[in-house]
């Protein structure tokens, strides 16, 4: 614990530069030099293993994600039991940034860092908690046959939160007809964008000509909505809705249609939460996959850990605060052990 609480100190003290600079004369935290020396910190890091060496060979044939999965199943169900999330849920993606030598490393032009590992999180849409997360690693094998990815991926993080009257948020990628009937059949409404590539939707919402600028069409394939809004003359977008009983127009200078506006608000859970693991991250220079995974959990976990500290006393400081508050409490069993080996040492030098 410790050895994790150097991390989160590192992560609101120092987080550019190296780690072991931490110790130097330069950039001292006093508080992560008194904690433990650099080079057993180095130790530590160096060995820092999440599951049997000796069994991996024969569990990597079956999953690619072996050498940390263990770990990340129980953060997955520690979180799901932790907190029970509201009304609105987001899912979307998240490219955790690091350039290890990895079999599932993405590469994704459109994002601030391109090259990461992908994870595919469903994030409580009023607190921005983590209710559940899962890597990418290619190809599934256990997808069945005919079965889209996106429609997979949806169901497996929404398991544990179905039939219970939510709805989920998701963006073009996951959006389909058939994903909300499958929803609907677990009690769990669907709001989202659609691909216009998809062949399911039809040729009016391809069409950009001769549409009106802020104009809305609707149509409806039995408790399933399809909103086509015009924002510009050569634009459209398509929102598919399981949510909405009915489709008004707002009374604003563009006209936009309540599914819409309800969709800008809602789709932004899982940005909104990547945003804040970043600006205080453990992570640091690594060549080792597993490593990187582990600071990526680190830093969803202690997002997590402060919104539910909030919600139990009703805390209003701030996170690097907290973060602080932390560190504290996981190196605290540590410098008290620390303590007491001292005062041995003093007792029998006395002697």
């Amino acid at each position: 614990m410790a050895f994790i609480s150097i991390l989160f100190v590192r992560a609101i003290m120092c987080p550019v530069g190296a780690i072991v600079d931490c110790w130097s004369e330069s950039f001292l935290v006093p508080l992560i030099k008194e904690t433990m020396p650099r080079d057993r910190f180095i130790s530590i890091m160096q060995h820092l293993r999440f599951d049997d060496r000796d069994t991996r060979a024969e569990r990597v044939k079956t999953d690619k994600f072996a050498a940390i999965s263990d770990i990340w199943t129980r953060f997955n169900e520690n979180c799901a039991k932790s907190f029970t999330p509201g009304e609105h849920m987001t899912i979307d993606e998240q490219l955790f940034p690091t350039k290890v030598r990895c079999p599932f490393t993405q590469y994704i032009a459109t994002k601030p860092d391109k090259f990461g590992i992908k994870f595919w999180m469903a994030t409580d849409l009023d607190t921005k908690y983590v209710c559940s997360a899962s890597p990418y690693l290619g190809k599934d094998p256990s997808r069945q046959k005919g079965e889209r990815l996106a429609e997979n991926v949806v169901m497996k993080l929404m398991e544990p939160f179905l039939d219970d009257g939510r709805n989920v948020t998701t963006d073009n990628f996951f959006t389909s007809l058939l994903l909300s009937h499958r929803l609907l059949q677990r009690k769990t409404t669907l709001l989202g964008t659609v691909n216009k590539v998809q062949r399911e939707l039809p040729q009016l919402a391809k069409d950009t000509a001769k549409r009106e600028v802020f104009s809305t069409s609707v149509l409806r394939s039995g408790s399933v909505s399809l909103t086509i809004y015009a924002p510009k003359k050569t634009k459209t977008v398509c929102v598919l809705s399981s949510m909405h009983q009915d489709v008004t127009i707002g009374d604003g200078r563009k006209r936009k249609p309540n599914t819409i506006t309800d969709y800008n608000h809602m789709k932004c859970g899982v940005d909104v939460l990547d945003q804040m693991a970043r600006m205080y991250s453990v992570r640091s220079a690594t060549r080792r996959w597993p490593v990187a995974v582990f600071y990526n959990m680190l830093d969803l976990a202690a997002v997590n850990a402060y919104i539910l500290y909030k919600a139990c006393t009703g805390w209003t400081g701030k996170r690097r605060l907290f973060l602080r508050l932390l560190a504290q409490q996981l190196r605290c069993r540590f410098m008290q052990h620390k303590e007491i080996l001292a005062q041995r040492q003093v007792l029998c030098q006395g002697l």
